[in-house]
C-alpha cells in the first residue's frame, strides 16, 4: 500500500478515536502531511495507553500493522533508518531536551514530551542521589548500630537484612526488593533505628508513605510492630515512629491539577523518606516525587520487582531492580560491608559488571512467613521462573494444604461452585458487630479476578457474590446502601482525603446512632466515617481485581482466572495473586489459560533501565 494513502485508510479497529485525533494533530502542527509522522504518533498515543513511557521504533519498524478485527495485514511500517529520518525532519519532534511536543532519542525511542520530561528527570536524580555517602565520622556509629541491631550471620550464608540496612545508611537512593515475607516493611524499623544511633541523639525527620491508604497503613502497623522489639527500642526510646501516608497526601495534593503543593520550590522537610509497595508508583508520580526532595535527603524504595507494574505508566520498580538478570556488588562496596561487619556478602551475579546503581539495590531471599517447601512458596516461585507446567502440576496433586486448583466452572454454573466459599469465607465479617472488627475479618478472604468486563471477571463476581449473600440472608441490598457492603474508591477526592484504592465499609454508626456511615481506616487505625452519599466514584468488592489488591494481604482468597487468554495474564499477575495470600489461595482456571498466562512477562517500553543500568564500570 501506498504510504500516501493513509489519509484515506480506515484505521477503525487498529487505532482509537484518541489516536487518530492526536496523529492527526500532531500532523497539523508540523505543517506539511506526513504518513510516518502519522504512524509514529498514532502508534505513541495508544502505546501510552496501554503503560509503555515512549514507543520503540526499532521493535515495529518494517513489521506489519493489522487491525484487532481483521488478521489480514494493513500495510507495512516504514524501516527503521528512513522512520528517523522523517521524523527528525518534523519540527514536532525534537531530540532530548528539546521543548517538543514529541522527543526522538538516538536509539529510536520516541517519547511525549512530558514522559521523556519525567524519564529523564527520574535517572538523572537518581543517579546523582547514588553517588553519595555517609560521612566518614559516622561510620563507627553504623558499625556499632549494625551489631546490636542484627544477629552474626551463620557460615556461609549472607544476612541480606543488614546488607539493605547497610546500603540504606550508607547511601542517598537505596531499593529494597524482596517478595512477600521477606521481612521488608518489618526492617524499616531496624533502619529507623540506626538512623537515629548515626545522628547521635540529633532530631531525625523521616516520613512513610506508600501508594494507598491500605498499603500505608500496614507499612506503619508493620513499622510498629518492628519498633517494639527489644534491640528496637534502645535506639527508639526517646523516638516516635511517624505516621505514614498515601504518596498524594505527602506531597499535598492540589483540587484539579495534576500537580502538587510540594516540587522542586517548595520541597518536602524530611531528611529521609521511605515509600513501600514501590511497585505499584507509576513514572509520573516518582518522578515528581524526586522534585520535591531536597538533594541530600535520602530516598528508599521498597517492593517487589516481580510483581504486576503499575496502572499508570511504566515498569519502575522493575527497571530499578533491572528484573530478569542478577546483579552482585562492586569490590569497593563488598569491602566496606566486610570492613564493619566481618562477614561477606556470598553472591553469584551473572556477570562481573556493575553498573553506577548496582551498590543501591538490594534483594531479600531469605522467607520468614513460608517454610521452604510451603505450596504457596514453591508455586509462587515457579510462576516467577516462568515455570508453568510444574506450578500446575503442584497446584493440582494435592500435597500441600495451602494451594490447589480447580478447572474453571463453566458462567451458568458458576454461582452454585461459588456458593459455599463465598459463604464461608465471608460470614464472619458480615457478623462483625462494630467497624474495627469487620475490618480484620474482612481480610480473612478475597475473591481475586484477573478481568474487571466478562462472566469472570469483578463486575459479574461482584453480583454474584452478592445474589449468594442475600439468599443466604447475611446480607439485605434492598438499597444501594446497606450494612455490611464493601467498598474501593476508584477517584481521587482531595476534599474528602480519599483516594483511588481506599478501602471502606458501610456500617452502623453505633456511637451516634446515626444510622449508616461508610467507614476507613487510616495509617494510623484510627477510622474516619462519612456519609455514603458524599463518596466519590466507587465499587463493591467483595471480588477485586489483582491490580487492585496490590497492596493488600489476605488469610485466604480464590484466584479467578477467565476461560481464555487476553493480554493483561500475565506470569507477574499470577505471581501477584498467589502472593497476596498468607495461609491459603484456590486457583481456578483452565489450563492452557494458566500456561499461556505464565508464559507471558509485562513489557513496558522505556528508557529507564538503560539509563540506569547501561553505564558499566568492570571489575
Amino acid at each position: 500500500m501506498d504510504y500516501n494513502d493513509i489519509k484515506l485508510l480506515d484505521t477503525e479497529g487498529v487505532f482509537s478515536e484518541l489516536d487518530r485525533h492526536f496523529a492527526v494533530l500532531m500532523t497539523e502542527l508540523s505543517g506539511s502531511w506526513s504518513p510516518e509522522l502519522f504512524l509514529a504518533s498514532a502508534l505513541l498515543s495508544r502505546a501510552a495507553s496501554e503503560g509503555h513511557v515512549c514507543l520503540d521504533l526499532a521493535d515495529l519498524a518494517g513489521s506489519a500493522l493489522s487491525s484487532d478485527t481483521d488478521n489480514d495485514y494493513i500495510f507495512v511500517l516504514p524501516e527503521l533508518a528512513k522512520w528517523k529520518n522523517c521524523l527528525e525532519s518534523s519540527r514536532v519532534v525534537g531530540r532530548p531536551g528539546d521543548y517538543t511536543p514529541l522527543v526522538l532519542d538516538s536509539t529510536g525511542r520516541l517519547y511525549l514530551y512530558r514522559y521523556w520530561d519525567y524519564e529523564n528527570t527520574l535517572a538523572q536524580d537518581l543517579k546523582a542521589r547514588a553517588t553519595g555517602q555517609l560521612e566518614e565520622e559516622r561510620i563507627p556509629l553504623l558499625k556499632e548500630g549494625l551489631l546490636k541491631l542484627f544477629d552474626s550471620d551463620i557460615e556461609g550464608e549472607t544476612d541480606w537484612q543488614k546488607v539493605a540496612a547497610f546500603t540504606a545508611l550508607l547511601k542517598r537512593f537505596c531499593v529494597i526488593s524482596g517478595g512477600p515475607g521477606t521481612g521488608k516493611s518489618s526492617l524499616i524499623a531496624r533502619i529507623l533505628a540506626l538512623m537515629v544511633a548515626i545522628r547521635g541523639g540529633h532530631e531525625i525527620k523521616i516520613a512513610f508513605a506508600a501508594p494507598t491508604g491500605k498499603a500505608a497503613a500496614r507499612l506503619q502497623e508493620a513499622v510498629r510492630k518492628g519498633s517494639a522489639f527489644n534491640r528496637v527500642k534502645e535506639f527508639l526510646k526517646e523516638s516516635s515512629v511517624p505516621d505514614a501516608s498515601t504518596i498524594h497526601r505527602l506531597l499535598g495534593s492540589i483540587k484539579g491539577s495534576p500537580y502538587f503543593r510540594h516540587n522542586d520550590a517548595n520541597q518536602l522537610p524530611f531528611d529521609t523518606v521511605v515509600i513501600d509497595e514501590a511497585s505499584m508508583v507509576d513514572i509520573a508520580l516518582l518522578s515528581k516525587l524526586v522534585r520535591a526532595l531536597s538533594k541530600d535527603s535520602r530516598l528508599i524504595l521498597l517492593g517487589d520487582g516481580d510483581q504486576l507494574a503499575s496502572v499508570q505508566a511504566g515498569s519502575v520498580l522493575g527497571d530499578l531492580c533491572d528484573t530478569g538478570r542478577s546483579h552482585g556488588f562492586s569490590k569497593d562496596f563488598s569491602e566496606r560491608f566486610f570492613r564493619l561487619t566481618g562477614q561477606r556478602i556470598v553472591a553469584r551475579p551473572e556477570e562481573n559488571i556493575f553498573s553506577g546503581i548496582t551498590d543501591c539495590v538490594v534483594q531479600l531471599r531469605k522467607n520468614y512467613r513460608f517454610n521452604a517447601d510451603s505450596g504457596i512458596s514453591l508455586v509462587s516461585r515457579m510462576v516467577n521462573q516462568g515455570e508453568g507446567e510444574r506450578a500446575l502440576s503442584l497446584l493440582k496433586e494435592g500435597k500441600h494444604a495451602d494451594i490447589g486448583w480447580k478447572e474453571l466452572p463453566a458462567p451458568g454454573q458458576l454461582l452454585g461452585s461459588l456458593r459455599d466459599g463465598v459463604v464461608d469465607g465471608y460470614k464472619r465479617y458480615l457478623e462483625a458487630k462494630d467497624p474495627e472488627e469487620a475490618f480484620l475479618m474482612l481480610e480473612e478472604f478475597r475473591v481475586l479476578c484477573a478481568l474487571r468486563a466478562g462472566p469472570y471477571g469483578v463486575l459479574s463476581i461482584n453480583y454474584a457474590v452478592e445474589r449468594i449473600l442475600r439468599e443466604e440472608k447475611l446480607i439485605n441490598p434492598s438499597e444501594r446502601w446497606y450494612r455490611g457492603r464493601p467498598l474501593m474508591i476508584n477517584r481521587n477526592d482531595y476534599n474528602l482525603g480519599l483516594f483511588n484504592g481506599d478501602m471502606g465499609l458501610i456500617m452502623n454508626d453505633v456511637a451516634t446512632g446515626q444510622g449508616l456511615r461508610a467507614f476507613f481506616q487510616s495509617p494510623d487505625g484510627s477510622l474516619r466515617k462519612f456519609l455514603p452519599q458524599r463518596l466519590p466514584e466507587h465499587e463493591t468488592v467483595y471480588a477485586a481485581t489483582v491490580h487492585k489488591s496490590q497492596g493488600s494481604e489476605f488469610k485466604r482468597a480464590l484466584l479467578l482466572l477467565p476461560d481464555r487468554y487476553s493480554p493483561v495474564l500475565t506470569r507477574e499477575l499470577i505471581y501477584t495473586g498467589l502472593t497476596r495470600v498468607r495461609e491459603q489461595v484456590e486457583v481456578w482456571g483452565r489450563e492452557s489459560v494458566f500456561l499461556e498466562s505464565v508464559r507471558r512477562r509485562i513489557s513496558r517500553a522505556s528508557g529507564l533501565r538503560d539509563a540506569l543500568w547501561n553505564s558499566k564500570i568492570a571489575e
